[in-house]
């Protein structure tokens, strides 16, 4: 592995927070695109690393190629985690960077992550129906789909959800 899995840094959160709102942008995931309100959001990773855990990858020169964010099941970014769940969004990967393993290691950290909390018996995630690639690690991983709790962030919008038994 050429690159390495860490807590963001705060002088890191704008080349982040850039990140994760280009990659939603250029991926299509923003229903009005460069006027969609939730690009603001995706930006502040200063607040998601305040009130979640925030991870990066990243590279041997430190570049950040790579995202997450990891909330505990029932805190204020757990869009779909309860309590005795773990759940992570905003996972993105820099195009540059994209099937090196990246996404796949994200993905493990937040597993060891959840696994960690006392009393978690899973780890659940949101994702778009057009994040084919995605979905492959997950289903590599060991996750499954778990269609009755799709749900709409906003109307006609529908998010997949997957889950993972810890």
């Amino acid at each position: 592995m050429d690159f390495t899995i860490r807590a963001v840094l705060p002088e890191e959160y704008e080349e982040l927070g850039e990140l994760t709102a280009l990659t939603y942008l250029n991926d299509g995931l923003l229903l009005y695109g460069e006027d969609d309100s939730y690009l603001a959001v995706l930006r502040d990773t200063a607040r998601r690393a305040r009130e979640s855990e925030v991870l990066v990858a990243a590279d041997a020169e430190g570049g950040i190629i790579g995202g997450v964010t990891f909330a505990a099941g029932g805190t204020a970014w757990a869009d779909i985690a309860v309590p005795g769940e773990a759940e992570f969004r905003m996972l993105v990967v820099a195009p540059a960077a994209r099937g090196r393993g990246v996404g796949e290691a994200l993905v493990h950290a937040c597993a060891d992550r959840a696994r960690a909390l006392p009393a978690c018996a899973r780890l659940v995630l949101s994702t778009d129906a057009k994040m084919v690639a995605a979905h492959r690690i997950y289903d590599r991983l060991g996750f499954v789909r778990t269609p009755e709790r799709d749900w709409q962030p906003i109307p006609e919008h529908t998010l997949l959800t997957y889950a993972l038994e810890l």
